[in-house]
């Protein structure tokens, strides 16, 4: 018998091509130590309620109602919930024809469509088209659509930010494309120099790449800095210039943890900008409910939205969307929940704002927690955590430690996390799985472990880095007397 489809030898090599560190080598040794009982903080992956986040709690009563609208028809109901809840479960039930069982058109729900359009036009002051509005299982699915519909081989590249999230590149390797990558300055607070874009864009076309789109993720994962407008402007222009479709990756736009950069949307800054720009350069926001304080991750509500996207091409990705049938319908309540929040007056509204206002704070508190815990750290330099939920700090290894690296046949900051793991349970994920600079390293975390538990947390970070650091300096400097 010869090779089979399915045998590791001649399975599809894009596949085998693909990397995704947020659940690769460190995330499994972690799985591996829990089983052995070793206490474990996961915090190589934004999820918030793994990490002892509560769900909101007018939400879940909404869709509780909507999982057993048997529960609507008895008459102790209004005891147990509250009146606007009931109202809203209605409300959804009513859009769906057969209640969260049945498939949803393969867009999503029209009726949540348009509070998603409702939402973004209250957001950025133009209206927006629910029929250009695909409700997604998750933000990751929108991207995998639309990267699949742009990349049609190895000939076509898409510009991704470095340090980037996994999903770009892992997508990219999947569907046969290249990406070519453009470098943030973590010097400057991880700002986009337009400079950096065109030489990339140069060196791709040299290879014989045709760029086809960029990426930006605001606010950043993993850096967590927010794209201020002037910036965005010069991204668009660039965008129209070089005739490339914008990707704006928008999940973490309520994570925002300062007041001098707030968010500001991919589609305000096109649309302030006029023609001929606002109408030509083609823009897919995407959005979820995994992040903000929702952190509604096991969910997977996402959607995405089309701006200058032909009406044909629409056609063609409904047609795509269409192969899953619908898109999971609990989501998209959760979605119709998030963008058409509670008003002033409403029963629940209060305890509502009172939730998100405490989790939101507290990532606050976190994130400078955090980053003045690195900051304090021997050989650490961390920029502050603006916005989304990640601290990305900078790992200054000495030679010795690189060398010790290199002899275990190990990435030196894949090296680093792993002792890091295995002194203090903490598992992060290292800068390489994200992209960065040659010889630079650096590791990612996350800001959501509980607020009580985050300074025992940073003082044994503190405690492993330093002693790493004392090791191997130490030697390096006996080796140079």
């Amino acid at each position: 018998m010869g090779l089979k489809a399915l045998d590791y030898e001649t399975m599809n090599e894009n596949v085998k091509k693909v990397q995704y560190a947020v659940r690769g080598e460190l995330y499994l040794r972690a799985s591996e130590l829990q089983k052995e009982g070793k206490k474990i903080i996961f915090t190589n992956v934004g999820n918030p309620h793994a990490l002892g986040q509560k769900p909101l709690t007018f939400p879940r009563q909404v869709v509780a109602l909507c999982q057993a609208p048997f529960l609507l028809d008895d008459p102790n109901v209004g005891l147990i919930f509250p009146a606007d809840a009931i109202a809203r479960a209605k409300h959804y039930l009513s859009l769906t024809s057969g209640g969260l069982g049945a498939y949803s058109d393969s867009r999503g729900i029209p009726g949540i469509r348009k509070e998603v359009a409702e939402f973004i036009e209250r957001r950025d002051g133009y209206p927006s088209d629910p029929e250009l509005i695909f409700l997604t299982d998750g933000a990751s699915k929108g991207v995998m659509q639309i990267l699949n519909c742009i990349i049609r081989g190895q000939g076509d590249g898409v510009l991704v930010p470095v340090p980037q999230y996994p999903l770009y590149s892992a997508t990219i390797s999947l569907f046969g494309g290249s990406l070519v990558p453009y470098y943030l300055e973590e010097t400057a607070n991880w700002g986009l120099d337009v400079n950096n874009l065109r030489e990339s864009v140069a060196q791709a076309r040299f290879k014989g790449i045709t760029v086809r789109a960029m990426v930006i993720i605001n606010p950043g994962n993993p850096t967590g800095q927010c794209l201020s407008e002037a910036n965005l402007r010069e991204i668009l222009n660039f965008c129209y210039q070089e005739n490339l479709v914008l990707l704006g990756d928008e999940v973490y736009q309520q994570n925002i943890y300062q007041d001098e950069r707030p968010f500001i949307s991919s589609r305000k800054v096109l649309m302030d900008m006029g023609p001929p720009i606002s109408k030509e350069v083609q823009l897919v926001s995407f959005h979820t409910v995994s992040k903000g304080y929702w952190g509604e991750c096991g969910q997977r509500g996402g959607y995405f939205e089309m701006t200058n996207i032909p009406p044909k091409t629409v056609d063609e990705i409904y047609k795509i969307a269409s192969i899953s049938l619908s898109p999971n319908v609990p989501a998209q309540i959760f979605m119709g929940l998030m963008v058409n929040p509670l008003k002033p007056g409403d029963v629940s509204y209060d305890q509502y704002v009172r939730e998100s206002k405490g989790i939101l704070e507290s990532l606050r508190r976190r994130a400078r927690i955090m980053t003045d815990g690195f900051n304090s750290c021997k050989n650490v330099v961390c920029n502050f955590t603006e916005g989304a939920m990640y601290s990305f700090p900078q790992i200054r290894l000495p030679p010795k430690a690189i060398e010790a690296a290199k002899q275990a046949g190990k990435v030196p900051d894949v090296f680093y996390c792993l002792k890091l793991l295995e002194a203090t349970g903490i598992s992060t994920v290292p800068g390489s799985g994200f992209g960065q600079k040659e010889g630079v390293f650096h590791l990612r975390t996350t800001i959501l472990p509980a607020e009580e538990d985050m300074p025992e947390i940073m003082s044994s970070f503190k405690k492993f880095n330093d002693e790493f650091m004392a090791q191997y300096e130490d030697n390096w400097n006996h080796s140079r007397m």
